[in-house]
This record gives structure tokens, sequence and C-alpha cells, in this order.
């Protein structure tokens, strides 16, 4: 068994490795289960002990966490990365091409909202661009509702909003 999750963490910190950007617990989850290697509670433990070991870092945001790799994550998998077959790097590395834009829009395009010192609530919207923030956002609004409402519909606003701010502030 240890060395099936020995593999399931050299998967991870090789996906890790091959982006630019974090990837979420779903997205790896995705490549995982849908290859079925294992099951979703082993691999929620497999995340775990990468975690306390420091061999990745995650961030949460609203529902979604992201994961990235650490240093000593590169340097495990420079060691150990030899044990993860050729045929199951040449699927990750089809899964990272066939759904790149798909996953890195999905991390790039970050919403989250706080409640204020005010009682308001403030917004934050994000869109990130390899390590930089291409725009970020912040309103304040009078009702937890809309602070809902405005984070929800970032995702799908974003490229208009900025656009539009571009246009607008260029003349």
């Amino acid at each position: 068994m240890s060395e099936s999750l020995t593999l399931y963490k050299l998967i991870i910190l090789y996906m890790l490795d091959k982006v630019s950007f974090p990837l979420t617990n779903s997205q790896i989850s995705e490549f995982i289960l849908d290859k079925e290697y294992t099951t979703y509670f082993t691999l929620q433990q497999v995340f775990s002990d990468l975690i306390d070991s420091d061999l990745i870092n995650l961030e949460t945001v609203r529902n979604s966490t992201y994961y990235r790799i650490t240093d000593d994550g590169r340097n495990t998998l420079e060691y150990f990365g030899n044990k993860i077959s050729d045929t199951i790097k040449e699927e990750i590395d089809a899964f990272l091409k066939e759904k790149e834009y798909d996953l890195r829009n999905e991390v790039s395009v970050i919403s989250d909202y706080y409640k204020t010192t005010n009682n308001e609530y403030a917004v934050r919207c994000v869109v990130k661009e390899k390590n930089s923030d291409l725009i970020d956002l912040t309103l304040t609004v009078p009702v937890e509702e809309q602070a809902v409402v405005i984070a929800n519909n970032w995702r799908k606003e974003s490229q208009e909003i900025y656009a539009y701010l571009m246009g607008t502030l260029m003349k």
C-alpha cells in the first residue's frame, strides 16, 4: 500500500511541476479518479500527507483549494520521479495539454468576499496571468447577497470587464 501512496504523491507532484499555475483539488482528482488509480478518500489522504510534508502548499478561496508544488516537492520529484512510469507521465502530459486552457482559466479568475469592519462586504475580484495580477478589483457592497452575486458572476464576466476597463482607460 505504501508503494501505491508514494506513486500517487509523485503523480500529484509531477502534475503541479508541469504547470505554471496552481491546480485545484478537483482538477487533480479529475485526472487521478478518471484513470481509476485510487479512490477519492485515499487521494484526500495523499493531499494531506503532501501538505504535512511541506511538498505542496495550499490556499483556499471560497470553496476551492489551490495547490502549488514547493521547492522541497520539486527536489523530491527530482530524486524519485523515475518511479512514475513513462505511460503515466504520457497520460498526465496529454491530460494537461488537452485541458490547459480550461485548467488555467479556472484558477486564474478568482473571486472572494469578506465582511469589513464597517459591516459591509468587500468583494475581491482577480485575474491572474502567470504570477502577476492583470486586474485586482475590490468592490464594497452593503449586503452579503450582493457580494455573493458579484463573486459568482466574476468568472464569466471578467474578460468583458477587463476589456471595457482597458478600452476606457487607454483612450
